[in-house]
This record gives structure tokens, C-alpha cells and sequence, in this order.
């Protein structure tokens, strides 16, 4: 897995064995790590600032963030005892388990979709229809945006290989390229990389149905033995994490919160106005259409649509014997409970 590490404020060097359960006896504090699937700071927006705010310190804990690519890698740094958290999408963790990989998502992040077909803004293509027959572009090979676009064809009738196909092409300036080479006719994006896209002068639109929007995107996730074992430690993060999420909400911290995304990724931090709206598209994301159960919260009826999807695509060969095994709301609710939710 290519990795690419964050250092925040009391962290330190960790062997990439032997990860779970290690601690800095000279601070008192446990060292954790976080796998994301992409280096945006902003896509992971609680984390830095619960980092940056101190809500995981005074859970005991330092966090070292690491980006690999896409959702599989993800999974595979959890499964193999390389990271105690992670942020994988819903698609990808169903198939894992399908493999026999124990993970579970506890914290709905992407509350409402983040990803999108989108075409180039001169495009002729105005609908999902229009793709019968082209190509779609894809940042990761295993990525959640890979699951989220075979259910959008699959629910517009096509199947992938004899109605379309994807290439796997990367994000940003290579996603860019393949456009302009005429590599793809369109590209399964998350809202920051059709954000990318549209500040690197590639303007794009998105033609995904509205239907769509209620298939919630990455959230956090760990593997059920450390729920089991380090029950704590799960609960600690909850905390910490809601915290985060609140307090980036809220307009009043907005300085201090794009300070803490900039640590976290000084690249995205250069451009202060692109910075800006890129958070406001990416955190309104993060906001359930219902907040009755508060932030984090996941809806079991999408849970069911994500897992029929996947076998209509082809994904995975039937459903899994205990899809509920794969999420649980707990951990939101004690999370809702620190913030006062």
C-alpha cells in the first residue's frame, strides 16, 4: 500500500507492525492510527479537528492519520492489524465481508451521498442513459465510488462490461488528462473531486438521478474484535470524533476549524477561497436529512438497498448472512451523547 503520513501535535513514529495496543508510557497516552482513502484533510474534516481541538487528547489518545488508496486499501490496513480506524465506504465493506473481513462501520459520516457521475460540462451526455456504451473513469480500482456508480447503471439497466465500462484513472490532474485525452466519457467523482476538477478549469456537471442521494458514503469504521476487545477504546474515539464533527458545524469555529484542516494537509490549505468552499460542499455531506437521531446515526433500510445493489451488480454473489453485523448505531448514539445531541 503506498501510505502518506500526517503528523499532528503529540504524535509519534509508529511501526507499521504491532500497531494495536501500543502506548507512549511517557505521556500516558495511547497512539492510534487512522487510514483514509485519499489525502484530502477536508474529506476527514472531524478528525482534524478533534486532533486539532484536543477532543482526542483528552480521550487519552494520539492519532496518526495516514492516507492509502481507496477504500480496499483501507479495509486491508484494518483487517491486518495496521490501523485501528478507518473510513471506507459502504459498498466496499460489504463486499469485504462477503470475503470473511469481520469490519464495521460505526459513524455515518457521507450522511448524504458523496459521490456523482459527472460529465464534462459540454458534454452531450445529459442523462445515465446517455453512458450505454462508454467509458467511466475512476479514481481507485476498489474504491467506494466504484460501488456507488455500478449501482447507478444498474439501476438505469445496463451492466458493466457489455453496457459500459470503467477505467481506473486516478483523481485530480490525471482524471483531468483522461478527459482531455478522451480517455472517458465520465467520471464517478466524490464531491471534493468534482470540486478538484472544476478549479483545474476541467468544468463538469453532474447528471446522477436525485434518487441517488439517499446512499449515504464513507463512514468510520474498525473491526469487530476491537469492539469486543477495546471496547473503550471504540468508545473513546466516538467521542472525540462527534465532538469534531459538531464543532466543525458550527459557523463560529469556522477559522480555527480550516486552521486545523490546513495542518492536516498544507496543500489544500494554500488556496484560503477554494479551501473554503471545498469544506462547505464536503460538510454539508455530513448532515442527515433527519436529525432526530442525530449526527452518525445509519438508516438500515439504505444498508439493505447498498447490499441488493451489490449482488444486482455482480459484486458480491448473494447476500451476506447478517447484514446488521456490518453497522450498528451505538456508537453514534455515545458520541451524540458527548456533544449533547
Amino acid at each position: 500500500m503506498n501510505r502518506r503520513t500526517f503528523t499532528a501535535s503529540l504524535l509519534s513514529a509508529i511501526p507499521a507492525a504491532g500497531l494495536l495496543g501500543t502506548k507512549s508510557f511517557a505521556q500516558s497516552m495511547r497512539d492510534i492510527t487512522f487510514v483514509q482513502p485519499s489525502p484530502s484533510a477536508i474529506n476527514s474534516f472531524p478528525v482534524f479537528v478533534a486532533i486539532g481541538e484536543g477532543f482526542f487528547k483528552e480521550e487519552g489518545l494520539n492519532v496518526r492519520v495516514e492516507a492509502i488508496n481507496g477504500s480496499g486499501a483501507v479495509l486491508q490496513a484494518l483487517s491486518a492489524g495496521q490501523a485501528h480506524f478507518g473510513r471506507p465506504g459502504p459498498g466496499p465493506l460489504i463486499a469485504a465481508r462477503s470475503r470473511g473481513v469481520d469490519a464495521v462501520h460505526i459513524y455515518n459520516v457521507a450522511a448524504r451521498s458523496n459521490f456523482g457521475i459527472v460529465v464534462q460540462e459540454g458534454s452531450d451526455v445529459q442523462e445515465v442513459e446517455g453512458l450505454r456504451g462508454k467509458v467511466i473513469g475512476t479514481g481507485t480500482a476498489d474504491g467506494a465510488e466504484v460501488g456507488f456508480a455500478r449501482n447507478v447503471m444498474t439501476g438505469a439497466g445496463m451492466k458493466e462490461g457489455e453496457d459500459y465500462e470503467f477505467l481506473t484513472v486516478g483523481d485530480g490532474g490525471p482524471a483531468t488528462a483522461a478527459f482531455l485525452n478522451g480517455e472517458i466519457d465520465a467520471y464517478s467523482s466524490s464531491t471534493a473531486d468534482a470540486a478538484i476538477l472544476n478549479q483545474r478549469g476541467m468544468a463538469v456537471r453532474d447528471i446522477t438521478p436525485a434518487e441517488f442521494a439517499r446512499f449515504f458514503g464513507n463512514g468510520i469504521a474498525t473491526m469487530a474484535d476491537t469492539i469486543r476487545e477495546d471496547r473503550g477504546l471504540v468508545e473513546g474515539w466516538s467521542r472525540a470524533f462527534a465532538r469534531g464533527h459538531a464543532f466543525a458545524l458550527d459557523d463560529a469555529n469556522r477559522d480555527a476549524v480550516l486552521a486545523h484542516l490546513a495542518a492536516g494537509n498544507p496543500q489544500e490549505g494554500e488556496d484560503k477561497a477554494f479551501q473554503s468552499a471545498l469544506f462547505d460542499a464536503v460538510r454539508s455531506k455530513t448532515i442527515p436529512t433527519d436529525m432526530s437521531n442525530g449526527l452518525g446515526w445509519y438508516p438500515a433500510a439504505v444498508w439493505q438497498e447498498w447490499q441488493d445493489a451489490l449482488v444486482a451488480g455482480g459484486e458480491i454473489s448473494g447476500p451476506l448472512d447478517d447484514l446488521g453485523a456490518a453497522w450498528t448505531n451505538e456508537f453514534a448514539a455515545i458520541g451524540n451523547e458527548a456533544v449533547g445531541g
